[in-house]
């Protein structure tokens, strides 16, 4: 098989052709594939055919599956969420917030990778930004506010029983398999700014869905610099839409961008299987 990248054009992102992902991947394939998704930071395997068991190896050849909380596994695994909705379904859009998978963990993801099943014809796009290019062309001012500083990262405002996707949530039509929890309240904190652990780049690590303040400021400081922080970092420059078509696999790196959802389909119905990728642990695969 024959790795052919095609750059978005965009802030960030590439497609790959002319590779079989049904298919086991050769150690010279994966690292090359590794390589392009550190430069491009989101990739895409277009016309791919997909069994759940290829979706698990292949997530397999970047590290072990990551710890996926408060969203219970489709039928028969453990590593595989459904990320769906419904037709007729009325509930908010799943992940309209700008964030990056499971920051509140003490060791977040490396990465994510969301398989399309069932894509509607129109609208259900998914926004990343690239926050390398966010810090790197950052204002002096605002850097200055930042540099230092480590964010509050909780699960609590979404996942917490009275949080959005909490209890009033769970009586609502959503076709997701959500599980609030009391275990949404813990906390955890993260530099604002950090050194990718496998390039040394640094970037951004801010996530307004996930972040609930800034250690040693309060909240009448703290807010509006996560305000300011979040619509600097999802300026039109830093990011690359992605349009699903039925058989994309995106690959995204967790410690390079953010992603968004976005909603356009009502009255059509749209699935798409996600697995994570655990943080990396300094092995070469």
């Amino acid at each position: 098989m024959t790795l052919n990248i095609t750059k978005s054009g965009q802030a960030c992102g590439a497609r790959v052709t002319g590779l079989d992902l049904s298919k086991p991947l050769d150690e010279a394939l994966v690292k090359e594939i590794r390589t392009a998704w550190l430069e491009h930071h989101v990739l895409c395997f277009a016309d791919q055919d997909l069994s759940d068991d290829d979706l698990e190896r292949f997530t397999l050849n970047f590290g072990n599956f990551g710890d996926d909380p408060f969203i219970a596994p489709i039928e028969g695994r453990q590593h595989v969420i459904a990320v769906q909705r419904a037709a007729e379904e009325t509930a908010p859009i799943f992940a309209e917030n700008w964030h990056t998978d499971w920051s509140f963990q003490a060791r977040p993801p490396a990465g994510t990778c969301l398989y399309g099943i069932t894509i509607p014809p129109q609208g259900g796009d998914t926004f990343f930004a690239n926050q390398h290019m966010a810090l790197d062309a950052m204002p002096d001012d605002l850097r200055t506010k930042i540099e230092g500083k480590q964010a509050i990262h909780s699960a609590q405002l979404a996942y917490a029983p009275e949080g959005s996707y909490g209890d009033d949530d769970a009586a609502s039509d959503r076709s997701m398999d959500i599980r609030p929890s009391e275990d949404a309240k813990q906390t955890m904190l993260h530099p604002l700014i950090r050194a990718h652990p496998e390039t040394g780049r640094l970037g951004l690590f801010s996530t307004f869905g996930y972040i609930i303040g800034i250690e040693g400021m309060d909240a009448e400081e703290s807010w509006p610099l996560l305000i300011e922080l979040q619509e600097w970092q999802g300026r039109e420059e830093f990011i690359y839409r992605h349009q699903w078509h039925k058989g994309d696999l995106l690959m995204w790196d967790n410690r390079s961008v953010l992603h968004r959802a976005s909603g356009g389909y009502d009255g059509y119905a749209r699935r798409l299987h996600r697995t994570t990728i655990a943080a990396w642990d300094g092995a070469s695969a």
